[in-house]
């Protein structure tokens, strides 16, 4: 894991440019809080969404949610020069030479693939195998980032909902034209909430973990290249020069 200063960057900056232009208007930072909207919008949101997603969609997106802060790491000039190791040994000592580094790999995805190169799989059989990994992963973490964008959907509507029931309190109060002002005021806060969550946080989160599973999905991709590669038999350098390629 990794820390992604950009993504804290960026909601800071998102938020202080709103806070900010609120000031400048000459408004009261003080409006812009409100419990019951904050509840309104965002367990509405929730509960909609947990209605809509199988739960292991949704528990896999709320561990997911952690690495639009901490991304996972993916060395792919170390693991270039690893898959380049093991062709060598392949190379020189045949693909049982490979048996011990087998067992010390700490990447599942690898260790598979290099247990089927070891076993004498096929290239098209190993390919086969684990592209069906690579897409059952994707296909699963994508609908986790749907999520999130999801939420992006529900909570400007959940905000209107908040709106419109903070209206329904303004309304009790006709009789009393000194408090219409700012109970309508507070009525919009609501809106504010769904439609900030959806554009600041929800929409851009769900972009920024897609972006991540399709990383994810190339770097495997490299692998299962290189995997093939040396069942094939090529040339290490060859094999080098082709998976360079993933860097660019």
């Amino acid at each position: 894991m990794k820390m992604d200063l950009l993504s804290i960057v960026g909601l800071i900056v998102g938020i202080s440019a709103i806070l900010l232009g609120q000031y400048l208007e000459g408004g009261h930072l003080k409006t812009l809080v409100n419990g019951p909207a904050v509840l309104i919008v965002l367990g509405g949101t929730i509960g909609a969404v947990m209605l809509q997603s199988p739960q292991a969609v949704f528990m896999r997106a709320m561990r997911m949610l952690f690495w639009t802060v901490f991304t996972p790491r993916l060395d792919y000039e170390e693991t270039i020069e690893k898959i380049i190791r093991w062709s060598n040994i392949a190379r020189k000592e045949g693909l049982l030479g490979l048996e011990d580094l087998e067992e010390h790999e700490s990447d599942l995805f690898a260790q598979k693939a290099l247990q089927l190169l070891i076993d004498g799989g096929e290239p098209e059989i190993i390919r086969g195998i684990m592209e069906v990994d690579i897409d059952t992963r994707e296909n699963f973490d994508s609908s986790a980032a749907s999520v999130f964008e999801s939420m992006g959907g529900y909570s400007p509507t959940i905000g209107i909902i908040g709106a419109v029931l903070g209206l329904i309190q303004v309304m009790g109060n006709l009789s009393d034209p000194s408090l219409l002002g700012s109970g309508i005021a507070v009525a919009f806060v609501a809106t504010i909430y769904g439609v900030g969550a959806a554009n600041l946080l929800f929409l851009p989160i769900a972009k920024k973990l897609k972006s991540i599973v399709h990383g994810q999905s190339q770097y495997r991709e490299m692998i299962v290249e290189g995997m093939t590669a040396i069942a094939e038999g090529e040339n290490p350098r060859n094999i080098e020069t082709k998976l360079l390629g993933y860097l660019r």
